[in-house]
């Protein structure tokens, strides 16, 4: 089936994991976006990843 797309099996193997993974993160930031909209709170993974970036010094505080 491959073939007649002109592709290989291994090129076939990384178009689809790099497909997964972006549908992956599409999806994740979909739901985190809905949360975001539907209670008005940001998630927790968020509220920890910009505390991390403050102590880092790479976020400046507003």
């Amino acid at each position: 089936m491959f073939e007649e797309l002109g592709i290989s099996g291994g090129t076939a193997i990384i178009v689809l994991a790099a497909l997964y993974f972006i549908i992956k993160s599409a999806v994740k930031n979909g739901i985190k976006a809905a949360y975001r909209d539907i209670t008005g709170k940001k998630a927790v993974s968020d509220v920890k990843t910009e505390q991390k970036l403050k102590e880092a010094g790479i976020l400046d505080e507003k």
